[in-house]
């Protein structure tokens, strides 16, 4: 089956992905106190933490914007997202291994399950920004418009790595260790605690740019503080890359189908 064939029986089976989106909230949720609250429990503790950090203990200079804790918060819920999609996404076809093998529905749905269920707790987690920002007094601004547009790559980029991520780790079992160490590096390598503009290095500052999660936090501040942009180029290189990643993601989970539902 060919690409667009697969593309369009994911789409046909939508609602199927979107009852798998629900279950996945509700069993997550399922007999906790706090409930959604866990959600941006974790987050926000981080950002509290690191804004003590930066902002008490070492007085932090041009580290970040101020309010320096909207700035964190902006940086760490994308965050959140990525790392909880990408950790989950290797684990997205063994967990249900025996779904995946007695349906006849397209297995990359179960990789679209882990991004829509991670990104609904993304949106739940959004009126923590609202708060702070009503704390101080920090209205967004014009550049809101790109909040979307970062929603949408990041779902793109994330679609891509979870295919990618999803069948390579049936077969290759250690890539799941490969990918936490990964992520502990990517936390520091995007500009999640910090601004590009405080690279003082120019050549190192272009060389940020070619990280996706570089333009789409970008967008996520400029929406609050619109300096965040530091080139176009950076926003257009995350697009690109993103979609790219959604290509080289579905080939390669098409390749392996067959491999992975034999290990499986």
């Amino acid at each position: 089956m060919s690409l667009a064939s697969r593309a369009r029986a994911q789409w046909q089976h939508r609602s199927i992905s979107w009852l798998l989106v629900v279950r996945d909230l509700k069993v997550r949720y399922a007999g906790s106190a706090l409930g959604y609250i866990w959600t941006v429990l974790d987050p926000l503790l981080m950002t509290l933490v690191y804004f003590f950090v930066f902002s008490v203990i070492f007085h932090r200079g041009s580290v970040g914007e101020e309010p320096y804790i909207l700035f964190l918060i902006l940086g760490m819920l994308p965050w959140q997202w990525f790392s909880a999609c990408v950790s989950d996404s290797c684990r997205a076809l063994t967990s249900e291994s025996r779904l995946v093998r007695s349906t006849r529905l397209p297995r990359e749905i179960w990789v679209l399950k882990v991004v829509g269920s991670k990104g609904m707790e993304f949106v739940f987690s959004l009126p923590v920004i609202v708060m702070f920002a009503a704390i101080y007094r920090h209205p967004p601004n014009g550049h809101l418009l790109l909040f979307p547009l970062a929603v949408l790559v990041q779902s793109l980029l994330l679609t891509g790595i979870g295919l990618l991520l999803a069948a390579a780790t049936v077969l290759v079992r250690d890539l799941t260790r490969v990918v936490r160490i990964v992520l502990r590096v990517m936390f520091y390598l995007s500009p999640i605690i910090y601004s590009v503009k405080a690279i003082p290095n120019h050549a190192l500052r272009e060389l940020f740019a070619l990280n996706p999660l570089t333009g789409i936090i970008e967008m996520y501040r400029s929406a609050f503080f619109p300096g965040q942009v530091t080139s176009w180029k950076t926003i257009v290189a995350s697009v690109v890359i993103s979609v790219l990643m959604v290509g080289i993601g579905a080939y390669t989970f098409r390749r392996l189908e067959s491999a992975v539902l034999k290990e499986l």
